[in-house]
C-alpha cells in the first residue's frame, strides 16, 4: 500500500463538531477500502488565502493514510459531492510522519511564549 498526506479544507459556517465527524467518515471510507488512517489533525478555523465559493475561512484537516489508491479515489470522489467541503488536496509520500505537523508545532510554541505572563 501507498502513503498520502491528505487536506480538507470545510466551511467556515459549519460547527468544530461537524468537522470531527466529517473526518471520521472520510477515515471511515479509507477503512472499509482496505486502508487506514494513521494520524488526524485538526488544525481548526483558519484565514484562507483568497475566497473559495465566498468563503474567507475553512477548517482545516490533515490525515495521514495508509491505503491503496483505489481507496483514495473513492474518498476523493466523496469529497466532490458533499457540499461542506471546499477543497481538498491528497499528496503520495515515501514515508508518514509520525510528528506533530509544522502547523501545531508552530501553535504549541505561541502557547508557550504565552505562558511567562507576557515577561521579557
Amino acid at each position: 500500500m501507498a502513503y498520502y498526506e491528505h487536506i480538507v479544507i470545510a466551511r467556515q459556517d459549519i460547527s468544530g463538531q461537524a468537522v470531527d465527524t466529517l473526518a471520521e467518515e472520510l477515515a471511515g471510507i479509507i477503512r472499509d477500502n482496505g486502508g487506514e488512517v494513521t494520524k488526524t489533525e485538526n488544525w481548526g478555523l483558519r484565514n484562507l488565502a483568497y475566497r473559495i465559493k465566498k468563503n474567507r475561512k475553512g477548517h482545516y484537516v490533515m490525515m495521514n493514510i495508509d491505503a491503496p489508491a483505489a481507496a483514495v479515489a473513492e474518498m476523493e470522489r466523496i469529497e466532490k459531492i458533499n457540499e461542506d467541503v471546499i477543497r481538498a488536496m491528497t499528496i503520495r509520500v515515501e514515508a508518514l510522519d509520525e510528528e506533530p505537523s509544522p502547523v501545531l508545532r508552530s501553535r504549541d510554541d505561541r502557547d508557550d511564549r504565552r505562558r511567562d505572563g507576557g515577561r521579557f
